[in-house]
Order: C-alpha cells, then structure tokens, then sequence
C-alpha cells in the first residue's frame, strides 16, 4: 500500500470514530438526516439492490445541482447505447436528490452516496457492486476511488473539470493526488485545459481524453415556452415591458447591480428588477438593502404563491430551482459570481433562451462558456455597476442588436450537443474491455 494513501486512510478512520458520535446526537436532536443516515454508511433498501440485477451495473456519483442534470444527460446517451445496462445515481445533498427525482423519475434508482470512510464505502461497494464507478467533474474521493478499482470496477472521471482556482490546492499535495488518480480508468474531460490540469495533477496521458461539457446538452433542449408563459403571468409583464434579470448573485453584487438599475431606470422607468441571489438565507439583507435605497420590491413566493398581482419594480427570488424559468422573460440578464471574485455562475442557462449574457470579469469557473460566446459575438463582459449601466442601456436603445446578440447566444448553446454521448461511449468502450 502507499503511504501517502494509507496516512489520508487512518486520518479519516479517526476523524470518522471521532466526529461521528456528535454527528448522530445531532441527527436524534435535529431530526435532520435520520432518514438516510443508514445509505450514508454504505446500507441500501432492498428495493434499490433488486433493481440493480442485470449487467453492466453502473454507479454515477453527482454532488451539486449542475452535476445532477449531467448525469440526466448522461443516463439517456447511456440508454441509448446500452439499453439493458442497470444505472443507480448518488447524490449527497437533499436537494440533489429532490433534482434528481424530479428530472429521471422513478427510472433510476437513487441513493445517498457513502462518507468517504473506508468500511462505509467497502459496504456500499459490496451492495451494489458497480461494473463501473462513474464521478462527475471534479468528484475526487480517495477511499472511494481505491475501494471501487480494488473491488473490481472500472474508475473513470466524466465531464471532468480542475479549475484554474483549485489546481494549485491540488499541486501542493501532487504525490498524494498522483496515486489516487492511478486507481482511475479513464479521465473523460472537459476541456484540453482541463485535460492538461489533470495531467499536471498526475493523471496518464493515455487515459486522458477531452469530451465537452454534457451539462450544454440538457440545455440546448430545456427551453420550454410555456414555462415563459406562465412566468409573464406570475410577474404580470407588459407586452413590451423590459425585464433586467440578476441571476445567483453573491454578497457584494446586489449593490451594484441596484447601481446600475437605478441609471438604467432614468432612461427606462417602467423596467423591472429580478434579483434571484445564489443563496436564498440572504434574502433578507438584500431587502434591506433595497429598502435602504427609498425602493420597495416583492417576493416571488408571494406573487407565484396566490393571486396577489406585482405592483412593485423589484422582485426577489426566494425560493429554489426557479431561475432557470425566470431568464426566459428576462430582455438582458447578469451572471452573478463574477463581479466578484468567486469564479461566476453558468451563462449559457440564459444564452439557451436567447438573452444578451452580462457577467463581470471573475468568471474562472466558466472559461470554456465565455469563450465560446465571446468567440460568437454573444457575451458581454462588464467590469463594475457604471460600465454595466452603459452597456445595458447601450443595448437597450438598439433593440434589433439585442436581439442578434440573444441569437448568437442560443445558436452556440445549440452548437454544443453531442458531448454527453461522447462522454457514455467512453464508459461503453471501458466496459467492453471486460471479459
């Protein structure tokens, strides 16, 4: 075994015996996690482990909201090519399953993903016995990694992406990290940066190749236009009425996205504010600020929650997963994140719905999605609240290029279909290895 694994294993050995008795106090105290707690040391319901008999049995671990529709898009080229392949997905979050659910139904069965502990992962492993191990984007679990390549499963990485913010984090630990990614079969990336960041990380050339972002593929195909409809009724649009969208917003942009929408209201009085910030908890500070500003808003649990009709000129969104539906009645829309410096949030959501994409100089996250609509002609990068106001109102006062622009933005969402299917034949050929 080698030693730097074996260190991470006894380190997380004895955190697990330390922190885990606290850890069940709480779930007796709070009630929170009570009913899965069992799934999260590798102990599956009956129902789960039935539905998995057949071959190839492949495991698909997702995390965040992003990587759940991945995985959706993943599951349907998979389907497509091995109709009778057996497909179990993990999530770690509520809310990743509650996605999850909601998009694959009751096709897939879904699981909680196991603490990355070394008896918790071998018990999970045991239950379902995966041919393949498949982890999204940047889902690196040691234990699991080794546990899964030890039991037997092919290991790969899917839609795998290494930031430019977090390359050096791994750099620093680079021996660990290059045994770790020995255990992985196959790195199918994103981009060739990406595929060179894992590379540096460790990672062989010959099992590394660059795939696109399956996430685009979902996209190019979610727009549906009576979710526009029905968002035009909730916020009681005008026919012509002009919409400025603020998508997943961080602590700091609300500011200056007010800013800017009080110079964009002098020229354009009747426009109506969007505010959906990337965490729901800082609703009210936001209101506050809002108010502080002599303004006054609504919530949008209100206006979509009963017949209650929107009188105000700002709207703040407090609840979760609608964003999406709302840029579809947006006339120009800003990615969050990116006035700040947390590496922005995905600007080919609205691009899909053909709006003029705005979004500051902080967008390490999205690179490839910025490149591809700056190379189009679609993207529109601002560097503080006065540079956003001209530019907005630039385009505001030119309608027709607005809307070329929002074109552009959908024909390159358009342009990038087909990655999830080169990401599954990656796991099929991996697969067809096996005797």
């Amino acid at each position: 075994m080698n030693i730097p694994y074996a260190a991470y294993r006894t380190l997380t050995t004895i955190l697990f015996i330390l922190l885990f008795p606290a850890f069940w106090c709480y779930t007796l105290l709070s009630r929170r996690y009570r009913t899965h707690i069992k799934e999260r040391l590798g102990c599956y319901p009956r129902s789960v482990l039935k539905a998995l008999r057949g071959s190839p049995r492949i495991w698909i671990h997702a995390v965040s909201l992003g990587e759940v529709k991945v995985a959706a898009s993943l599951i349907h080229a998979l389907w497509e090519m091995m109709p009778h392949c057996r497909i179990v997905l993990s999530t770690f979050t509520e809310h990743g399953r509650a996605l999850a659910s909601e998009i694959l139904g009751p096709s897939v069965p879904l699981i909680y993903a196991p603490l990355d502990f070394p008896l918790a992962v071998r018990k999970a492993l045991l239950s379902i016995r995966p041919h393949a191990m498949v982890f999204l984007e940047t889902e690196i679990w040691p234990n699991w990694i080794f546990k899964a390549n030890r039991c037997g499963a092919r290991t790969l990485l899917v839609n795998g992406r290494i930031s430019p913010g977090s390359i050096e984090g791994y750099l620093r630990f680079k021996p660990f990290f290059r045994e770790v990614l020995k255990a992985v079969d196959r790195f199918s990336m994103i981009t060739k940066e990406d595929a060179r960041r894992i590379m540096a990380m460790g990672a062989d050339l010959k099992k590394v190749e660059t795939n696109g972002n399956a996430k685009y593929d979902l996209l190019a195909a979610a727009p549906d236009q009576s979710a526009a409809n029905e968002m035009r009724q909730i916020f009681s649009l005008g026919s012509l009425q002009r919409v400025l969208v603020a998508g997943s917003t961080r602590k700091g942009e609300e500011a200056m996205v007010l800013d800017a929408y009080q110079k964009i209201r002098e020229r354009f009085p009747d426009t109506l504010l969007i505010i959906a910030p990337r965490h729901i908890r800082r609703i009210p500070s936001i209101a506050a600020l809002v108010e502080t500003r002599g303004l006054r808003y609504h919530l949008y649990s209100d206006l979509a929650g009963s017949c209650q009709k929107r009188k105000e000129k700002i709207v703040l969104v407090d609840t979760f997963g609608e964003l999406f539906n709302i840029y579809s009645i947006a006339t120009i829309v800003f990615c969050g994140g990116s006035l700040v410096p947390l590496g922005g949030q995905n600007p080919l959501e609205p691009a899909a719905w053909a709006k003029p994409v705005f979004y500051g100089p902080h967008m390490d996250n999205f690179l490839d999605a910025k490149a591809m609509l700056e190379d189009a002609g679609a993207g529109i990068q601002v560097s503080n609240s006065k540079d956003f106001a001209r530019k907005a109102l630039w385009y505001l006062h030119h309608p027709d290029k607005m809307k070329e622009v929002g074109e552009r933005a959908r024909q390159v969402v358009r342009n990038l279909r087909g990655a999830a299917r080169r990401h599954a034949e990656v796991i099929c050929r991996l697969l067809e290895k096996d005797p």
